[in-house]
């Protein structure tokens, strides 16, 4: 869950972006598709955590990975931010739902 001043942050991204690239529909697709480019970042940087690349060996640490995850985190919210209003009271209604659910297993 980020923090008002986190929020704060993502808010000044989103203007940033807006102001340099719009708004249009075309352009909140485009940060939404961002995610799936951090999130293969993020899986690219476990692969070489792992040395699953023979070829290559080990190429990224465990904190390289936590960066990765972070920028996933980061485009995350300036998507969500670009389409809702509200952008934290849906991110912890969400979650409450999450948490709810996951404690539901253990009845």
């Amino acid at each position: 869950m980020l923090n008002p001043d986190q929020w704060s942050t993502i808010r000044n991204l989103v203007a940033w972006l807006d102001a340099e690239n719009g708004r249009s529909p075309d352009e909140i697709s485009l940060r939404i598709l961002k995610l799936s480019e951090e999130a293969g970042e993020a899986a690219q940087a476990w692969i070489g955590v792992r040395g699953q690349n023979p070829r290559k060996g080990i190429t990224h640490t465990a904190a390289d990975v936590a960066d990765e995850l972070c920028d996933v985190i980061v485009t995350a919210a300036v998507a969500l931010a670009s389409i809702s209003d509200d952008p934290a009271a849906h991110l912890d209604a969400k979650l409450a739902k999450i948490a709810a659910r996951s404690q539901a297993v253990d009845a």
